[in-house]
């Protein structure tokens, strides 16, 4: 099958076809035993960060239908994302893959041809998957993609409301109006295929994906000024960033950026403004997982239904003087994630262990009845709830490549484990960052040149490149850039200066002694 004209590595291609990713039909994957395909239903939100939700401590959002799900179900409170990144999370999602392998390395990257959807394989056991909202591996159309029977898309980013009256969506082939407020409409077209599968004998697969909470942040009218007057002095303002404790200077230098808290987007609006706007366009989002949830008790199949609730991945909110994701740091790889199956697990509970969007095929296809094919990364975690003691991950990896588009965060690779996280950058030069999270979960004591914890970043470091180079990811993928660079500083907050070197990198005297 021709891939599409993309660089690939002769490795990669080689280590495609030799797992069966490119071929014309499905690597085999066996049938569990004594597991009965259910009914499951994925919903996927943009932007999420995994503590903006109601139970989770938030001061005033209200998210009744998100805090039922832990209630009712499983809080899965350390799940985290390859990369914070849409198209390559959700390409991550859709093949189990890190983003090294499945090669969708930014938003402007199409998926390669042959590239096999988990849902392929529900639908090749029987069962009838059907499709809503965003897919944005490849914004140029908006047509079915492979697993689903049922489609219903846009193409790239979306918008919440209609710009225009020319402006149409792809149902099924067909080009149809936006008629309204975006997370509405998907919610509509996604009741009403839900309402159709009543009668039907196959058990079904449901992908709602929304657009929000992406920027342009646009609340329904609904909601719009609910939060206008609510108190923000609780969001970080970059306190910590720091030459003296080590604190990147890439990070200081991004506060005044597109991705900056001092020229958020390159606007005046302000951190504030753009929180508030998040705030609001979630509150849909959360009537809309209680639309489904309330369909399926009217169908009878509450109880038995596996509901999976995800972000693509998170966001930052004034961590480190920054906004936006891609970075290594918590508040952007950390994505709310919870599932209820009142059938197979209780109500409140609470899985500790580091999930991956990787697990998230694996995961389906188990409560589907079927084994995780060979060739994925990720492990199904629907045990785990039950059976707390089982076999897991150590670590996690993450990847970012730097984007010309937005050329102010640079390459980056992390190790994420229960107690500690490593990162470190390629072709910067500046000071890596190791950090406790037991002890430090805001990451803002950078360990790296702690002499007490020298072994352990070198370990970390052994181990990060260990796991790379295990899953083909020793080469550094590129992409010609499209598009503008957000390449801008604003002369008002002191844009034509740089932030100084981290403490660790300056010297009081010279060093080499022996030059002649």
């Amino acid at each position: 099958m021709p891939l599409r004209s993309v660089a690939f590595t002769a490795t990669f291609l080689l280590g495609l076809l030799a797992s069966n990713l490119v071929a014309a039909d499905l690597p085999a994957t066996a049938k569990r035993e004594g597991v009965k395909p259910r009914n499951i239903v994925f919903i996927l939100t943009d932007d999420h960060r995994y503590d903006a939700m109601g139970f989770m401590g938030h001061p005033f959002l209200e998210t009744p239908h998100l805090d039922s799900l832990a209630s009712n179900g499983v809080h899965l409170k350390n799940a985290f994302v390859t990369t914070s990144l849409c198209s390559p999370s959700r390409a991550s999602i859709l093949t189990g893959l890190y983003t090294h392998r499945h090669r969708v390395i930014d938003n402007n990257r199409l998926v390669p041809e042959g590239t096999i959807f988990f849902p392929q394989y529900l639908q090749q056991n029987g069962y009838t998957t059907a499709y809503f909202g965003k897919w944005h591996m490849g914004g140029h159309h908006d047509d079915p993609r492979p697993g689903f029977d049922h489609w219903m898309s846009f193409k790239g980013q979306g918008n919440y409301l209609s710009p225009g009256p020319k402006y149409t969506m792809n149902l099924n082939g067909k080009r149809i109006p936006q008629k309204g407020y975006i997370t509405d409409e998907l919610t509509d077209h996604a009741v009403e295929w839900m309402q159709d599968q009543k009668e039907s004998d196959k058990p079904f697969f449901m992908y709602l994906s929304h657009k929000a909470v992406h920027s342009n942040f646009t609340p329904a009218e609904r909601h719009l000024n609910r939060y206008e007057e609510k108190d923000l002095s609780f969001l970080p303002r970059g306190e910590h960033e720091l030459a003296e404790a080590d604190s990147p200077r890439w990070v200081r230098d991004q506060r005044n950026s597109w991705h900056g808290i001092d020229f958020s987007y390159h606007s005046d609006k302000g951190l504030d403004y753009l929180y508030r706007r998040y705030c609001e366009s979630l509150l849909a989002v959360d009537d809309s997982v209680g639309r489904v949830l309330d369909q399926l008790k009217k169908m009878g199949l509450h109880d038995d239904t596996l509901v999976v609730y995800m972000g693509d991945n998170g966001f930052m909110w004034g961590e480190h003087g920054l906004i936006d994701k891609r970075v290594s740091y918590e508040e952007s790889i950390r994505v709310p994630m919870m599932m209820q199956c009142p059938s197979l697990f209780q109500g409140g509970t609470v899985v500790e262990k580091v999930i991956g969007n990787i697990d998230i095929g694996p995961t389906i296809l188990h409560a589907a009845g079927m084994t995780t094919p060979d060739y994925m990364d990720g492990k199904s975690f629907l045990e785990l709830p039950n059976n707390p003691d089982m076999s897991w991950r150590e670590y996690f990896l993450y990847v970012y490549y730097w984007e010309k588009n937005f050329p102010q965060s640079p390459t980056q690779f992390a190790l994420r484990g229960d107690r500690f996280k490593y990162i470190t950058y390629y072709g910067l030069w500046d000071v890596d960052e190791l950090y406790d999270i037991t002890t430090d979960p805001g990451e803002t004591k950078n360990l790296i040149n702690d002499p007490d914890y020298k072994s352990v970043a070198k370990d970390l470091e052994n181990k990060l490149y260990a796991m790379l180079g295990e899953k083909g990811g020793m080469d550094i993928p590129m992409n010609q850039p499209k598009g503008n660079s957000q390449n801008k500083r604003w002369d008002d907050k002191k844009g034509d200066e740089g932030a100084d070197f981290p403490k660790a990198l300056v010297v009081d005297e010279p060093i080499n002694r022996r030059a002649k």
